[in-house]
């Protein structure tokens, strides 16, 4: 129930530097005091206190290598007059309130220390201090997941909500068993890996700057207040945070605040509008907006493929509900500062070619998108197209999404809704989606508003039973996450908003950057101007007329929705998105 700190000592003319770089990874070192050039008292923490001897053991760093360790720094005492304490909130002051909502704290049922890990995650460098963040894990059962975060997310100064929940490897951790400092903790069945930032990485700082002399705590040895540990920030319901599973296979979670999840859950009632009256509400999943999202806000590299050529008597076939949507999410992702590609058949690509380069000048797209296109050569195409030298163990891509894509059907042809067969015109793309199920760690996403598009097998049986000709166009590759609207450019327009809803999410912010470094809200102004709108998706469906490109929804101008034309309420919709 006290307040506990972890100790870094170091001279007084890397004082400020060191201050500095708590400031700029202070989910890792909260800093609770900072003391004058040889005063061993820390009055505001606890009263008659001595950094001398109050600590159960220390270490000493000489040029970076520890050299020892002490029960005592009074032979120091001379050096210690030119040196700065400071004080950083330690994660055991969160115990008791893991404890008090149920949580075991395992390490304490093993009767040993907490596990500590080196991580591949940077800090934010400032002057010779530059190191690694390093986190300690907890073992929590899957059903308290969510009680953990939302026990240790108010407790700011003792290091707040989880950095990462899941995958060790994800953190670039390769051995539980081998902590770096403490204990190895074993999880029980049913345990999720939990990682908080640590204030060790406060050691590995001092380790990075090579000090001719420098002192620690002994990790695990922390430094007692007097204080109880009581000051937690209060939360509106709206910023209480939620966590989502993202993948299976590595195992991850994601966070983000109640508000921004409610946001994005209303974006996905919007688009299920079913202005065609086919049914489309019987293939609708809950959630999928949500949790495609959160994975892509995750994603560092992502391939977006769209082209349904359901004119197939024309030239060119393609339909105009697909490309704006593709381009919507490819703009957010640019904003984003993720790589993004997109992949499209043979014979479509100069055209794809001739979109993208207007989309560039009539300011859609902030630069141009690769283009690229897969023809299948051997049994390992798929894999040696996603992959570094076909090694599943280097993606290129971790996210892979399908935006109206003709999607094959379980006879391996595939229909338009007419039940048209149109393979001759698509390549086979489905076979990077299916590739991807083999890959960990690439996630995969199906935006469609019929049942024959890429990635729509996961809702198949649906299809089947409440779709015209769903027994025989029914897409047969399953996507991980399945977005059904009534238009498929809509379902790209919601992801590139519900990214920007994340981005601007506190919460989720804090766990994508693993608390180190500064919140990216600066960026916002950006990602503003990345958002679809009205105006772009005009200025993109004149350019497809200009280039040939037909409507795809029968009779779509004179459609009506509610009493209004089809187009007017496709405008107010992407207007409700905003």
């Amino acid at each position: 129930g006290y307040k506990q700190a972890s100790v870094v000592i170091l001279h007084k003319s890397l004082a400020d530097d060191f201050e500095k770089f708590c400031h700029a990874n202070d989910g890792a070192l909260p800093l609770l005091y900072r003391s004058k050039p040889g005063d061993w008292k820390c009055p505001s923490l606890s009263s008659g206190s001595d950094i001398r001897t109050d600590c159960l053991q220390y270490r000493i760093y000489e040029h970076g290598a520890c050299t020892g360790s002490l029960k005592s720094l009074k032979e120091y005492s001379e050096q210690l007059k030119d040196m700065v304490a400071f004080y950083l909130d330690c994660s055991f002051s969160f115990e008791k309130a893991v404890q008090s909502v149920g949580i075991p704290v395992r390490y304490v049922e093993q009767k040993c220390n907490v596990s500590m890990y080196k991580t591949a995650v940077p800090c934010y460098r400032v002057s010779t201090f530059s190191c690694n963040l390093v986190v300690t894990m907890r073992p929590v059962p899957e059903s308290k997941l969510e009680a953990a975060v939302q026990a240790t997310s108010g407790l700011k100064e003792a290091h707040g909500a989880p950095i990462h929940m899941g995958d060790p490897g994800l953190l670039g951790i390769q051995d539980l068993s081998k902590p770096d400092y403490g204990d190895p903790v074993h999880l029980h069945p049913g345990d999720i890996a939990v990682f908080w930032a640590c204030g060790v990485t406060g050691v590995e700082a001092v380790i990075s700057c090579r000090a001719p002399l420098a002192f620690t705590h002994s990790p695990g040895c922390t430094f007692i207040t007097n204080l109880k540990n009581n000051n937690v920030t209060v939360r509106s319901s709206r910023e209480v945070p939620q966590v989502h599973c993202i993948s299976q296979n590595p195992l991850h979670y994601s966070m983000v605040s109640a508000e921004a999840a409610q946001k994005i859950k209303t974006l996905e009632t919007l688009i299920g509008t079913d202005p065609g009256d086919r049914g489309i509400i019987h293939l609708h999943r809950p959630d999928e907006l949500l949790k495609a999202s959160l994975s892509l806000s995750h994603a560092r590299s992502v391939l977006i493929t769209t082209g349904f050529p359901t004119h197939f008597t024309y030239d060119p076939p393609e339909e105009n509900d697909g490309p704006p949507g593709a381009l919507a999410v490819a703009a957010m992702l640019q904003a984003l500062e993720k790589e993004v590609a997109i992949v499209t058949d043979q014979r479509a690509m100069n055209l794809n070619k001739k979109i993208i380069e207007e989309a560039v000048q009539l300011g859609v797209l902030k630069r141009p998108v690769p283009l690229l296109s897969y023809q299948k050569e051997s049994a390992d195409s798929a894999l040696a197209f996603l992959c570094e030298n076909g090694n599943p163990g280097r993606p290129r891509f971790d996210h892979l999404i399908a935006i109206e894509r003709a999607g094959m059907a379980a006879d391996g042809n595939y229909y338009n809704a007419r039940k048209v067969n149109i393979k001759h015109l698509v390549d086979p793309i489905d076979e990077l989606f299916l590739a991807a199920q083999t890959i960990p760690g690439v996630r995969t996403t199906g935006v469609g508003d019929g049942g024959n598009e890429l990635g729509m097998g996961k809702v198949k049986d649906a299809v089947k039973k409440h779709i015209k000709n769903g027994d025989v166009i029914a897409c047969d590759v399953e996507a991980d996450f399945t977005i059904v609207a009534g238009v498929s450019n809509w379902g790209g327009y919601a992801i590139a908003c519900a990214l920007y809803i994340l981005s601007t999410c506190e919460i989720h912010d804090r766990y994508l950057r693993k608390a180190v470094g500064f919140p990216q809200l600066s960026k916002r102004m950006v990602w503003l101007s990345a958002l679809p709108s009205v105006t772009k998706e005009e200025k993109l469906l004149k350019t497809l007329v200009q280039h040939g490109v037909r409507s795809g929804k029968t009779a779509s101008l004179e459609m009506e929705v509610d009493g209004l034309p089809f187009y007017t309420t496709h405008s107010l919709l992407i207007e409700k998105l905003l």
